[in-house]
């Protein structure tokens, strides 16, 4: 393989098993001195450090791909290491871990190295069970299989992290090899708040079920048996729940309700990478059509009404005196808001998925 020359900007590597092919979106010399070294040096027609990515990935043509930052942090003469599980068809993908391996002073600030990549990297495992230890390294090693499995179209900063949750998502096996990572060469460009919310932002969007559906259905659990127990008159030793916890629960239950119609929602039209698979939002979005939800709706909408309507008529019949705020009140009152909630989210999503 050929060794080529690296500017000091970070551009995206690629390297072919037989050739040299530099995606760049740098304004430093990178261009020149790879082609001087014999590289195919192909520049893309828009900014963007996913995009330079993506618009080398449609121009490689070897068997297995490399990519990595061409700023000195990774040394590339570990390409061997990385290729190997890859070439022998033990891993699709072979990721450099910084993490589980040095990190030379001055490389990495303390803020990332402790904090920003292990939390990220929490993140990622927990919602799209890749099973990595360095996330956001940028040095892998893909088969050409592999990277015509992925689809992804990020063309910034977090396009790190799709081609990681796309493969988890998809049950490719990733491997990690662990990597000496060196101390930049000229000026870093990132922006650790703003380009670490964009990964987590990206992260929590494309998974619903933990964005909407886990916290949604947990809330309504939560409500609704908060206001079992007050109807119910249950005490705990010398605690029992009043009124205050039945408007509590019911609030949980509405907010919760909403919540975890964003999942089905989302799911619905956003094509997600990881797709909620809770029972409750699989079973929704898979059997429920219009009538079904809109049925539902009206019948607890119906429900709580003809209390409504007993309290109005108790309510004339005592000369307008006011009445006593009991439970079965507020419990009424919640299935009225909530079944007006289902007969409404019913419709859009019906005219959503069309």
């Amino acid at each position: 393989m050929v060794v080529v020359e690296l500017g000091v900007e970070r551009v995206p590597l690629l390297v072919a098993l037989v050739e040299h092919l530099v995606g760049d979106s740098s304004t430093d010399r990178t261009p020149e001195i790879a082609r001087r070294h014999g590289a195919i040096v192909v520049e893309p027609d828009e900014p963007g450090y996913g995009y330079a990515y993506r618009y080398a990935f449609e121009r490689v043509r070897g068997e297995y791909v490399v990519i990595g930052d061409a700023d000195t942090t990774y040394d590339f003469e570990q390409i061997p290491r990385l290729l190997e599980p890859v070439r022998s068809g033990d891993a699709d993908i072979c990721m450099g871990s910084r993490l589980d391996g040095e990190i030379k002073s001055g490389a990495m600030p303390p803020l990332h190295q402790y904090i920003g990549n292990p939390l990220l990297t929490k993140f990622l495992n927990t919602f799209y069970g890749a099973g990595v230890s360095d996330a956001h390294s940028g040095f892998r090693v893909f088969s050409r299989d592999a990277l015509e499995t992925l689809e992804v179209d990020s063309d910034g900063m977090e396009f790190a992290s799709e081609l990681i949750m796309d493969a988890g998502a998809r049950g490719l096996v990733i491997e990690e090899r662990p990597i000496v990572y060196h101390e930049r060469e000229g000026e870093a460009t990132l922006d650790s708040f703003r380009d670490g919310w964009r990964h987590v932002r990206f992260m929590l969007v494309n998974a619903p079920g933990y964005l909407f559906s886990l916290p949604g259905l947990a809330m309504m659990g939560l409500g609704g048996l908060l206001m079992t127990l007050c109807l119910a008159g249950v005490s705990l030793g010398a605690t029992s729940f009043g009124l205050h916890t039945m408007v509590g629960g019911s609030l949980l239950t509405l907010t919760g309700a909403q919540i975890a119609a964003f999942a089905v929602f989302a799911t619905v039209t956003s094509d997600p990478i990881q797709a909620p698979s809770d029972p409750v939002t699989d079973w929704i979005v898979g059997r429920v059509q219009l009538e079904h939800g809109a049925t539902a709706g009206l019948l607890v909408f119906g429900v709580g009404a003809a209390y409504v309507v007993l309290m109005g008529v108790r309510w004339v019949a005592s000369g307008f005196t006011m009445l006593p705020v009991l439970m079965i009140n507020i419990a009424a009152m919640t299935a009225v808001v909530l079944g007006v909630q289902l007969v409404f989210s019913s419709f859009f999503l019906s005219s959503v998925a069309e």
